[in-house]
């Protein structure tokens, strides 16, 4: 096998393989450290190994007995004497009993969500053991610096060792107050799929959107009568349905109005109507995952662009705005105000919120768009080149350099 080949195995089995090896090191062990550095110099032997030895038969089974190995050695070498015991405890013990949660990711994830953690902690630290994303990738989408970031996920483990908190799995009578963390780390994971970031990644990770579906699937299997996670469950249907159609053959990014509406996948957009109206139907206060999955409900019953319920998509974002006020909820607003009152009165919105979101592309997108709209090519030009500047998805940046070169040449000011 080539190694070009190799590099590409190595690849698609960190995305399949990482979560299940750290969520099976963390059953055993205990101690979610060891379980993701022994699951890093696992990968980090197949990148020394499999180029020369080639892919094993079965890659998962091999990362997951040489990261146990390597666990096994780190605990060795770093425990005392007066810590045998312990160490004995680790290594021969049973692991932690399965609990109310079979599935091995999904329970790690709950764990992870340890109440005692602050929220955006816990999605933090579970987006980087569980979803495998790199921290770079968890700063973008917490729209921090990367240093900021790092330092929260180092502050969150020393925390974890020096309250002794057990990272036990959690009985069915806790499930219901870790579930808030758990829906924003399934929401962020799929959010990373669905628009990846790194100039190295595929523009969209099927494999991150079916990994968040998949574990969605299986939460609402057990809290069946909870609504938020229905909610969700819907706005990833509703998204992923609009997957196939979201990239060119020449990978650039389609825009919503310009996809072929007729590659959607009709039977995800059957069940995340029927969930959406079964939630509408229950008469309950909509949340956050509701409404957008009611957004997305309504550009998904329209058979052509033309045909949207702007009004409604508008209402729906008003609703969202005083549900969450933040600054990226509004960008979304002023959106879609430009399909109702216009790309002026949009322009006045979007530039409201310069400072909260002058290090967003998506925000500097929005305005090069309506900039054009208006005539102002110039200033739309230096909008499109800020936002090529910041955008991290290739798919995104070939199409935000299409449309900035389609404004021709501008004249000086």
């Amino acid at each position: 096998m080539k190694v070009v080949d190799v590099r590409e195995a190595i690849s698609q089995t960190h995305r399949a393989e990482w979560a299940r090896v750290v969520a099976s090191l963390a059953r055993r062990f205990g101690d979610l450290d060891i379980a993701e550095e022994a699951a890093a110099e696992a990968f980090a032997t197949a990148v020394e190994r499999w180029p020369v030895d080639g892919v094993p038969p079965n890659p998962g089974a091999w990362l997951t007995t040489t990261a146990n190995r390597k666990a096994i050695d780190r605990i060795r070498r770093e425990n005392r004497r007066e810590n045998k015991q312990a160490e004995a405890q680790m290594l021969y013990g049973p692991p932690e009993p399965v609990g109310a949660i079979e599935d091995e990711r999904l329970r790690l994830i709950f764990t992870c969500c340890h109440p005692a953690l602050a929220m955006q902690t816990r999605v933090a630290l579970t987006l980087r053991m569980v979803g495998g994303l790199t921290v770079p990738e968890i700063a973008r989408a917490f729209l921090v610096q990367e240093s900021t970031m790092g330092q929260r996920i180092t502050r969150a483990k020393a925390k974890i060792k020096a309250a002794r908190i057990p990272y036990r799995v959690p009985s069915a009578e806790d499930l219901p107050a870790r579930v808030s963390g758990v829906l924003a780390v399934l929401f962020l994971v799929f959010n990373e799929g669905y628009l990846a970031t790194g100039a190295e990644t595929d523009p969209v990770r099927s494999d991150l959107t079916a990994e968040a579906i998949r574990l969605a699937r299986l939460l609402r299997a057990l809290l069946p009568a909870d609504g938020e996670v229905a909610d969700l469950l819907a706005l990833m249907l509703l998204t992923e349905a609009r997957r196939t159609a979201r990239v060119s053959a020449s990978g650039e990014l389609v825009p919503l109005a310009e996809q072929d509406r007729g590659t959607w996948n009709s039977d995800l957009i059957a069940e995340g109507h029927r969930l959406v109206r079964e939630r509408l139907a229950a008469g309950m206060a909509p949340g956050r995952y509701q409404i957008l999955a009611a957004i997305n409900a309504v550009h998904t019953s329209a058979r052509d662009i033309r045909d949207t319920d702007w009004s409604q998509v508008v209402a729906l974002y008003d609703q969202l705005v005083r549900l969450d006020p933040s600054p990226i909820i509004a960008l979304n607003l002023a959106i879609a105000v430009a399909e109702l009152d216009g790309p002026e009165v949009a322009l006045a919105e979007v530039d409201r919120l310069a400072d909260a979101l002058a290090e967003y592309h998506a925000y500097h997108a929005a305005r090069a768009d309506l900039l054009r709209r208006l005539g102002r090519s110039q200033n739309s030009r230096a909008a499109y080149d800020k936002a090529i500047e910041l955008a991290d998805n290739t798919a995104e940046t070939a199409y935000l350099t299409r449309r900035r070169d389609q404004l021709g040449e501008c004249p000086p000011l």
